[in-house]
């Protein structure tokens, strides 16, 4: 698992409001009174990100009830003007936040009088936008039964490719929206509005929180298998919207959706935002599912002369787990990547998983995987790790994650070199002209503060067919703490990658000193690294041309191995030294995708001759 942000409750405190950061640093006296003139919604969302009347009370603010949450840590409703001002740039809609159960319905005409304010979702330390909202209300239903506005359907011709104002970073709240230009303007424009997107095609899965992602540019960066691709820090696909259900369970299921996927008719409802997927279509309205006929891929067998390895996250793979996942990874090693020679395997937790008891042996871990494999028809396994220090690897508290090297050994031996250990570094010496490493397996340069809370990458020295190859399993440091790309920073800071950089440099330096001693050695680093084939952490790991980053010689619309918020994107990465000609790679998509995962992301295959 690769988390970006800590999903968090919808309310720690009172906390989030415009006016209670502004009361604490003395920019206001306390909630005032707006003036006596009738207040409507448009009045108070403004022409800017920030309402012109956060921390003030207002009274009779009329609307008509769109949309009603009755679940969860952010109950209350969205309530609409049926009569809009003529400025694009103010919305006619607004969320009434009133933590308890509401006791309006839908087509409710209604009058609120409440105090303005300004809430960010987890916290306005994460760069997330604020949601202009009505807080502590007293709501009059004034009729009921009314007709609900009319949504604002989302065409892909009025949304911009431009996804947000540039701002070197700095804040772009204050500036005036622009939703013809922008994309995050528009949906500002309209948050709280009822909205509507038609026959939309699913570019994220359905998750464990029933959310899923749609885009409303059919056309932007399609995957060859339905998704959006993204593919520089300049064009993070405008098309993509989060979509949740305010529909009860009792009546519809959410629907459990795959990448290309298409939800046919209207999907319609208040749009929202949240700290989990930017702009969010909570929906009253659902459009039927429509598979898009996606099935999980199957990788060739290796031949021969080649030598397959894979890498695969298995998702913080515990004993405690049930069977069926240690069976569904199983199948997926043993059928769908066709039983590779060597399987460079990432989260590994220890015996007792997430338990924080000191314990960092993952044997039973391992084990049950092996005979797992072995049980749907896969070679007998041997394995190669080490132990990293207990909870000094980061990743789940007291899972001490790691990398292992599962291989055949009917195929590939592994070179015991002894020496190896969690805190010693292992080097590259020469024999008979030949680098060889010092101890394998062993750990590159565990004591640099690049690898200070995370995995330090695991080294092992095979033979294949009498030839010496060096394989490198890594799994870089996570992207927590990157401000979001709906981030009201703009460009968003992406402060994980200095650790990654930092990373990419420690292990370009040690490919470096293999292949000084020999230039013809054969090296494969691969694992999750955790950032992109243009990131400047890549760059890095290949810098002086020592690595080839292999997703790179895909065609475009093939180049992913992960989903995150609708983009189809890179975190896993093979690698190859120069010597190794034509190497046959494949990225195998066989989770990222589907609704149903047994992990979190795709593993790929690399086949080449040594």
């Amino acid at each position: 698992m690769t988390p970006r942000r800590k999903r968090f409750v919808r309310r720690p405190a009172t906390v989030g409001t415009l006016g209670v950061v502004a009361l604490a640093a003395g920019l206001l006296v306390a909630p005032q009174q707006a003036s006596a003139a009738q207040i409507r919604i448009h009045d108070i969302q403004g022409s800017t990100r920030v309402s012109p009347l956060a921390g003030q009370a207002v009274t009779g603010v009329p609307g008509i009830v769109t949309g009603v949450r009755t679940y969860g840590s952010s109950k209350g409703f969205w309530f609409q003007d049926p009569n809009p001002d003529d400025n694009p740039a103010t919305s006619e809609g607004i969320f009434v936040y009133t933590s308890s159960t509401p006791k309006v319905q839908v087509g409710d005409s209604v009058t609120v009088d409440a105090t303005v304010s300004e809430y960010y979702p987890g916290g306005a330390d994460t760069g997330v936008q604020s949601v202009t909202e009505l807080t502590k209300p007293t709501v009059t239903v004034v009729s009921s039964g009314n007709a609900v506005p009319a949504p604002v359907v989302l065409r892909p011709r009025d949304i911009p490719s431009a996804y947000a104002p540039q701002a070197a970073g700095g804040d772009i709240e204050p500036l005036t929206l622009q939703p013809k230009k922008y994309a995050l303007d528009l949906y500002e424009s309209l948050e709280g509005m009822n909205v509507e997107i038609d026959n939309a095609r699913v570019v994220g899965p359905t998750d464990a929180y029933s959310e899923l992602w749609v885009t409303a540019k059919p056309d932007q960066n399609p995957t060859k298998r339905g998704g959006t691709i993204y593919e520089n820090y300049n064009d993070p696909d405008s098309g993509r919207i989060q979509v949740q259900s305010l529909i009860p369970t009792t009546q519809a299921a959410f629907p459990q959706a795959s990448v290309g996927d298409e939800l046919t008719g209207a999907t319609s409802g208040p749009l929202d935002y949240n700290q989990f997927g930017g702009y969010t279509i909570v929906a009253n309205a659902i459009g039927a599912l429509k598979s898009g006929g996606i099935q999980p891929e199957v990788t060739r067998k290796q031949h021969d002369d080649e030598l397959a390895l894979a890498t695969y996250n298995v998702e913080n793979l515990a004993p405690s787990d049930p069977d069926s996942k240690f069976t569904a990874l199983a199948n997926g090693v043993v059928h769908n990547l066709s039983s590779p020679d060597i399987v460079a395997l990432e989260e590994i937790q220890d015996n007792d998983g997430a338990t924080d008891d000191g314990v960092v042996d993952c044997d039973q871990t391992v084990g049950k995987f092996i005979a797992a494999i072995k049980a749907a028809g896969g070679p007998s396994y041997d394995w190669r790790s080490i132990d990293p220090v207990n909870d000094q690897d980061g990743g789940e508290p007291g899972g001490n994650i790691r990398q292992v090297f599962l291989f055949n050994p009917a195929r590939v031996s592994f070179d015991d070199i002894p020496g190896g250990s969690s805190t010693s570094a292992v080097g590259v010496t020469k024999v008979n002209g030949k680098a060889q490493l010092t101890a394998s397996p062993g750990r590159i340069d565990p004591s640099n503060s690049a690898w200070n809370a995370s995995r330090k990458p695991l080294v092992g020295q095979f033979t294949f067919r009498g030839r010496t190859v060096f394989v490198i399993a890594n799994h870089f440091v996570a992207k927590l703490g990157d401000q979001g790309l709906d981030s009201r920073f703009q460009p968003p800071t992406r402060s994980s990658e200095v650790q990654r950089i930092q990373q990419a440099q420690d292990e370009n330096a040690f490919v470096k000193s293999l292949l000084a001693v020999d230039k013809h050695a054969d090296v494969i680093a691969l694992g999750d690294l955790n950032d992109f084939q243009f990131s400047p952490a890549l760059k890095a790991l290949t810098s002086g041309g020592v690595l080839k980053d292999l997703i790179t010689t895909l065609p475009v619309k093939e180049r992913y191995t992960y989903d995150y918020e609708g983009n189809s994107e890179v975190l896993d990465h093979t690698l190859t030294s120069p010597a190794l000609r034509n190497p046959d790679y494949d990225v195998v998509h066989i989770n990222a995708e589907f609704a149903h995962q047994t992990s979190d992301h795709d593993p790929q295959v690399v086949r080449v001759k040594p």
